[in-house]
Parts: structure tokens; C-alpha cells; sequence
């Protein structure tokens, strides 16, 4: 099995483009919110290919952007307390949620 991931620089380009928006907009409370985006946005563009058959099997991501609140509230309190160095543990705690929340079709 190989993973292929299809991301193309202009989806990246809108992707970053609406959360840099958002963050403004907020004050920066959207990039709270922006890690289940960026791990959902990667994983639905990606999928697994069998080496020997070359079958393609796309990848899912179940979360949603507003199912997590409290976690997310909990770690807006990590981070302030820890002048924002909490913030990077939450990245990779999201990543690992969202694949555990994953399957393929």
C-alpha cells in the first residue's frame, strides 16, 4: 500500500487564504478551529493506492469543525496559560483525533 495525497496548490492557496480571514476577523480565536480544518482538508484529499493492483481507495475524515467544543475550549486555556506553547501539542492531539476518526472507502 502507498498513500497519494492530491493537493493542489490552489486549493492550498483558498484553503490558507479563508483562514487567514477568519483569524483576523476573530482576533484569532479561529485557529482554535483551524487544525480539525487543516487535518480534515488533508485526509479527504488523500488516498491509499495497492501496489500490486493498483486500486484506489480514498480516504474519509468523520469530524467536523464544531463537534469538539469543549476540547477545543480546554485547550484555548492550555495555550493562554502556557503563553501559547500548549498550542503546539493541540496541533498534533487534533491530528491524532482526526485519524482515529478516519476510514477508507
Amino acid at each position: 500500500m502507498k498513500i497519494k495525497a492530491d493537493l493542489s496548490i490552489l486549493d492550498i492557496i483558498g484553503h490558507l487564504l479563508v483562514w487567514v480571514v477568519l483569524s483576523i476577523i476573530t482576533f484569532g480565536i479561529a485557529l482554535f478551529f483551524f487544525p480539525y480544518s487543516f487535518a480534515r482538508f488533508v485526509i479527504n484529499r488523500t488516498s491509499l493506492v495497492d501496489a500490486s493492483t493498483g486500486v484506489e481507495r480514498k480516504m474519509e475524515c468523520d469530524i467536523n469543525l464544531f463537534s469538539n467544543i469543549g476540547h477545543i475550549i480546554l485547550w484555548m486555556l492550555i495555550s493562554l496559560v502556557t503563553f501559547g506553547l500548549g498550542y503546539i501539542f493541540y496541533f498534533y492531539r487534533v491530528w491524532n483525533y482526526a485519524l482515529n476518526n478516519s476510514r477508507v472507502e
